[in-house]
């Protein structure tokens, strides 16, 4: 609930003003005293502040002049008489976001008051991004109001002051390293590093190097010596993404790092101690892999301290229009844009729509809608998107009518192959290369193309 301080020393018109502000749901605090003004508005810091101009005592530019000192991004609607019209342009300069004149009626009050808090509301909310973006922590990825996120970030708070190692499991694009970063951010490790590996990208051959480190002369090429992602990332955390890709004899290397808190680099005559927080992630369910005999049952009890499931975006799509507007935030600051909102057909299709790509996803259709709206709102049009059971033959010489070059159509295709393939591989990219009948560099390649990684 908003609340508004209303400094007025005519009664009759701190009492009307009153009852139409509760009326309309505003948490209200008046006074016609300047003094007394200040004071209020230190301790209860409101959301707006209507200030006439003339007041017993102090002025209200007066007023409005302590008010900014105090609080500079405070919101000030003046009311003035119309013979005080050039006084209420001088308070626009002082820094008032807008006046009005008396006597006026309680509707152009109310909507005035309406489109100041909305303005306040934006400011504050493109701040808090900022901040995010600043710290590096897009937690704009792991907001909404559903029960399977509460539940989420109610286990990340749980679990993040502690030293324990946290398993994080869910489809491609449901915030996986997001929320890695956050548990990271709100430990006691915060300020040392924060170390991610993609554990599917790395060779088979070249894993042990990458995570424990070689010393100068260990083997051919090895001109002088690296730190591995481990000691790198010593009295911090450890990413291991997509761990399920390690081969099982990476895999028996690790737990023995793990369970002696030790690493040998290759060719170094002494372990090194390691003091890492492991978290991991993981797009198949672990307990078939191991059924499958393609992950250690020792290591996973080794990992398995904690563990997080991280919901598809179709299962929590309560979420998708505050994700939607907060990405529409995040895009409009991004690119330089004033995007006003989203109509509400498209956000009718974003509902509608099953986003198989998950949160990243909802975000890349967010900034490319914001990057091509010529309007204040963005429309159908500018999402590019189409439910799936609409979609058929035809769908693809509609789009060359519409003067689509056939490259943009196969490049639609393809993305769409590669995600039903890992849809198809419960998450598991080398499986769903052997699908597709891809070189796995190759699918690595694409998936970073489509932004599907």
């Amino acid at each position: 609930m908003n609340e508004i301080l209303i400094v007025e020393d005519n009664k009759d018109m701190q009492f009307i003003l009153k009852n139409v502000l509760e009326a309309a749901g505003y948490k209200l605090t008046s006074t016609g005293n300047g003094q007394r003004a200040l004071l209020e508005a230190k301790k209860k810091r409101p959301d707006l502040v209507l200030l006439d101009m003339r007041l017993p005592g102090m002025s209200g530019l007066d007023i409005l002049k302590e008010l900014r000192k105090v609080y500079p991004q405070i919101y000030v609607i003046m009311m003035t008489a119309y013979t005080d019209v050039s006084d209420a342009v001088e308070a626009m300069k002082l820094g008032a976001y807008d006046y009005i004149a008396k006597p006026f009626r309680n509707d152009e009050l109310l909507i005035m008051i309406k489109k100041t808090l909305q303005t306040e509301s934006m400011v504050r909310e493109i701040n808090c991004l900022r901040k995010m973006v600043k710290s590096g922590i897009n937690s704009i990825e792991i907001v909404g109001r559903s029960e399977s996120i509460k539940r989420v970030l109610n286990k990340v708070e749980m679990i993040s002051p502690t030293d324990m190692s946290v398993i994080l499991q869910g489809k491609s694009g449901t915030g996986k390293e997001v929320i890695a970063k956050r548990i990271h951010k709100n430990s006691h490790r915060k300020n040392n590093p924060f170390v991610g590996v993609d554990c599917g990208a790395i060779p088979p051959s070249l894993i042990e190097s990458e995570l424990f480190g070689y010393e100068s002369g260990a083997f051919t090429g090895a001109d002088k010596a690296k730190k591995g992602k481990f000691e790198i990332a010593n009295k911090g955390t450890i990413l291991l993404d997509e761990i399920t890709n390690l081969s099982m004899e990476s895999q028996a290397k690790l737990l023995r790092a793990l369970e002696e808190k030790k690493i040998q680099p290759i060719g170094a005559k002494e372990p090194r101690d390691i003091d890492v927080r492991v978290i991991v992630t993981t797009n198949i369910d672990f307990k078939t892999a191991i059924m499958e005999g393609e992950f250690r049952d020792d290591l996973y009890h080794r990992l398995n301290e904690f563990q997080i499931l991280l919901p598809e975006l179709k299962k929590r799509k309560e979420d998708i229009e505050i994700l939607a507007e907060n990405f529409l935030i995040e895009s409009n600051l991004e690119l330089g844009k004033s995007i006003k909102g989203i109509s509400k057909e498209a956000m009718k299709l974003l509902n509608e729509y099953d986003w198989p790509g998950n949160v990243r996803e909802l975000k890349h259709t967010i900034k490319r809608a914001t990057l091509i709206e010529t309007d204040e709102y963005i429309g159908v049009e500018s999402l590019d998107i189409e439910l799936l059971e609409e979609e058929d033959e035809e769908t693809y010489i509609e789009s060359l009518k519409q003067g689509e070059s056939f490259n943009d159509i196969v490049a639609e295709v393809e993305k769409d192959l590669i995600i039903k393939a890992l849809d198809l591989a419960k998450g598991n990219k080398t499986k769903a290369a052997e699908i597709l009948k891809l070189n796995r560099k190759t699918l690595y390649r694409k998936l970073e193309l489509y932004d599907l990684k």
